[in-house]
């Protein structure tokens, strides 16, 4: 099967990190690569802007996005990838909703941070709002200058509140592409587990029968995002996923405090899947 795939860009570091991630982890994959750029003028503060100089802003984007895609053609070779690019005027959550459905896109990738990047917070602006908004296809986020590897142990945190459904296909999917061994993550401050709790963890012990597995236990000692960012480099984790729950555990980690020890954040790609209820 073909994937069509979006990739929002701002021309950034951090946008190519991304754009090259996603090429390698589907090399052996037929895909469309849709580069999309959502243009806005950049006032620098003027009282008065001619419409010339909105037409000419406009133009200088178009051709930017025309040449970032034909450094990236010129860099990949096969013959498995096409790449396309979508200009916009709209905001980035509705240019990003907007192409979803008109190119029937499957995943979208994105960069932790934009041009504009703030060490101090785990996502940029840009990526949280798109977590926030957009919950109709997975969401790749890629770490700032982060350089493809094989995926040999991939980490999914869970805390076995919610039933799993077609997000498991997802996962088993993303496990398959590389043979990769799936380190099940639970982190919590009781040492028990309720009965709904028992019953999601009995059922996803079933669905996961037929890929390398182990189930994890962490106490809640530290911040959420410590303590899976913790597990992270203990294992030797390549890929973290997540699933979009409404009041669930991105939520969580997106409104946790600041951590001011930089070292401490996860580096590696995480997987958001869309939950379904």
């Amino acid at each position: 099967m073909k994937l069509s795939i979006l990739i929002p860009t701002d021309f950034s570091n951090n946008a190519k990190s991304a754009i090259n991630y996603a090429i390698k982890l589907y090399q052996e994959q037929e895909c469309t690569f849709y580069l999309l750029h959502a243009w806005s003028v950049k006032t620098n503060n003027r009282t008065y802007i001619t419409s010339n100089f909105v037409d000419t802003s406009k133009e200088e984007a178009k051709i930017k996005l025309k040449d970032f895609k034909n450094n990236i053609e010129s860099l990949n070779a096969n013959k498995k990838h096409t790449f396309k690019t979508i200009f916009s005027t709209n905001k980035l959550i509705d240019a990003i909703n907007c192409n979803l459905k008109d190119f029937s896109i499957d995943q979208l990738f994105m960069g932790t941070k934009g041009v504009t990047k703030a060490k101090e917070q785990w996502f940029g602006s840009n990526t949280v709002n798109t977590i926030k908004k957009i919950n109709q296809c997975p969401i790749i986020v890629i770490p700032d200058d982060y350089n493809f590897k094989p995926l040999k142990q991939i980490a999914f945190a869970t805390d076995y509140n919610r039933h799993f459904g077609d997000e498991l296909i997802t996962i088993k999917a993303f496990v398959k592409l590389y043979d990769s061994k799936l380190q099940v993550v639970h982190v919590c401050k009781k040492n028990t587990l309720t009965d709904n709790q028992n019953h999601n963890l009995t059922m996803l012990q079933a669905n996961l029968s037929d890929i390398p597995h182990n189930f994890n236990w962490m106490t809640d000692e530290l911040k959420k995002t410590e303590e899976i960012t913790n597990f992270i480099k203990l294992q030797d984790i390549d890929a973290l996923i997540l699933i979009n729950y409404n009041h669930g555990f991105i939520e969580n980690l997106i409104n946790e405090p600041v951590i001011k020890n930089v070292v401490s954040y996860p580096d590696v790609p995480l997987l958001i899947l869309p939950y379904k209820d």
